[in-house]
């Protein structure tokens, strides 16, 4: 089955078919660069990486741009507050978006235009709407005729009236309809200011994108990307700004990832259950957030909880604890072929290329990563028994057979921008956080599970289970087995 993709647009699923084959254009809306991220804006970056890094393993050339936005009412207001040019307020949080998106394994866009790099351009644009009868000029300001364009509300599937209904529109008594919105506006005392035809003003944020959008892709591009809460105004606007400005069909498919509620409510400041993207990652691991937000398929909700979290950390732990048998096996000292050690390994190659064909049909439904991650996790669960039964025994064709294995499971993990630390590494890290959170040291720990050796072959039970107790206490499962007693922390 070749790619097929929801359409926003069109409200269905259709087969993918990129303007030049072998080729896609894509933008995704970047981030007004005012304060820190949150764990929205984190789903929306990794959701569209993975499809970025899913059509470039397709063998697709992808041009992707993800724009930021550097000039805004939202930042002027910040700079204000902190009594500072809007310049450094942007830089620093351009600076703390990249230091976000870095430990979240984000991988760089093709292009990262900033919006102040394209003012002439969006002046030419809007030049040309008004010439054409789509925009009107009202003391400094151009505003965008929405009855201009028959097709206004088509993203949104909502008529004029409706979207009128619905709308958080500022009442502007200048303007011919309340939804018209602003292509150009005046400035103001104090605020950053370019020349334009219409005299000293800055853009709207919606002709910055389509602007933006049309220099690095062309007038007609493949992809246009973002989060729900875009789809109206900020996509709706693009789509009558850019079809009247070029006479030209825009974007051929829209996609829209679903927000991010916490324990089931939508996230807001005033709930006092916002979080950002540096809080979460002071709790979790890089990877644990990265693969709990594409555990979901991308258009759904995502409920954040901390069960939901912990629930992530333990999967992706029995990833990392494969993976690091996985290389023992791979490093050990070879011994004579084994034939039935031997056939496991056959078998668990073939089993490996199905769930790799498996994995291919469901991102190529959609973008499924919740299917897709569901077979990453069966095939680590299914080369774990194989490698850890007391048949297996290490020789050539077995190592060659696993190699190939990790070979596959590294090419898959790629593409969801996972299982890149090292697995010793990564499990040594993880045990020493979560020592540390429970208060207690591994030598410690050692000390006091030897102690109840000792209680125990004394016969002395009292003082064994009142160890026991006090590794309890402070979060750490023992395990007796015959090999002797393993412990866990909880997570």
């Amino acid at each position: 089955m070749g790619l097929r993709v929801y359409n926003s647009l069109t409200k269905r699923k259709e087969e993918f078919v990129p303007i030049k084959e072998g080729r896609v254009n894509m933008y995704v809306c970047g981030v007004t660069v005012y304060d820190v991220c949150h764990i929205g804006h984190a789903r929306a970056n990794i959701v569209f990486d993975v499809i970025y890094r899913y059509l470039q393993s397709a063998g697709y050339e992808v041009k992707y741009v993800r724009n930021f936005t550097d000039i805004d009412d939202k930042i002027i207001n910040r700079a204000n507050e902190a009594g500072k040019p809007c310049r450094e307020i942007t830089t620093r949080y351009i600076k703390e978006f990249n230091d976000d998106m870095s430990r979240l394994n984000l991988k760089k866009p093709t292009i990262e235009p900033r919006a102040t790099q394209h003012i002439p351009d969006m002046i030419n644009t809007i030049k040309t709407l008004v010439e054409k009868g789509h925009a009107y000029v009202i003391e400094g300001n151009v505003f965008f005729s929405v009855e201009s364009f028959s097709e206004y509300g088509k993203l949104s599937s909502r008529s004029m009236d409706e979207l009128l209904a619905g709308a958080r529109v500022a009442v502007d008594e200048r303007k011919r309809n309340p939804l018209d919105f602003a292509l150009w506006k005046a400035s103001k005392p104090s605020e950053p200011k370019w020349e334009s035809p219409w005299g000293e003003g800055r853009p709207g944020w919606h002709i910055e994108c389509s602007t933006m959008s049309a220099k690095y892709l062309g007038n007609t591009f493949d992809i246009h990307g973002g989060g729900k809460d875009l789809i109206f105004p900020h996509h709706e606007n693009e789509i009558a700004q850019s079809e009247c400005s070029t006479g030209q069909k825009f974007v051929n498919y829209w996609l829209h990832n679903g927000f991010v509620n916490i324990n089931s409510e939508k996230m807001s400041k005033s709930l006092k259950n916002f979080f950002t993207i540096k809080d979460v990652l002071k709790e979790y691991h890089p990877e644990v957030v990265r693969m709990f937000l594409i555990s979901n398929h991308y258009r759904s909700p995502i409920d954040f909880t901390d069960n939901n979290l912990r629930e992530t950390k333990g999967n992706l732990d029995r990833c990392y604890t494969m993976l690091k048998l996985l290389k023992e096996k791979l490093s050990a000292k070879e011994g004579a072929d084994a034939a039935q050690s031997f056939d496991a390994a056959k078998a668990l190659k073939g089993r490996a290329a199905s769930f790799m064909d498996s994995i291919k049909e469901a991102m190529n439904d959609d973008f499924n990563t919740a299917v897709s991650i569901s077979i990453l996790f069966e095939l680590v669960r299914l080369t774990n028994r194989y490698i850890s039964a007391p048949e297996f025994s290490v020789c050539a064709g077995s190592k060659q057979i696993l190699g190939a294995v990790k070979e596959r499971l590294n090419s898959f993990a790629d593409i969801f921008g996972i299982l890149t630390y090292d697995p010793d590494a990564y499990l040594s890290e993880e045990k020493s956080e979560a020592l540390s959170k429970l208060g207690i040291s591994e030598s410690d720990i050692l000390k006091l599970i030897q102690e109840r050796a000792d209680a125990r072959r004394d016969k002395d039970f009292a003082r064994a289970d009142a160890v026991r107790d006090k590794l309890i206490n402070h979060g750490i499962i023992l395990e007796d087995t015959a090999q002797g007693t393993k412990w866990k922390a909880k997570t």
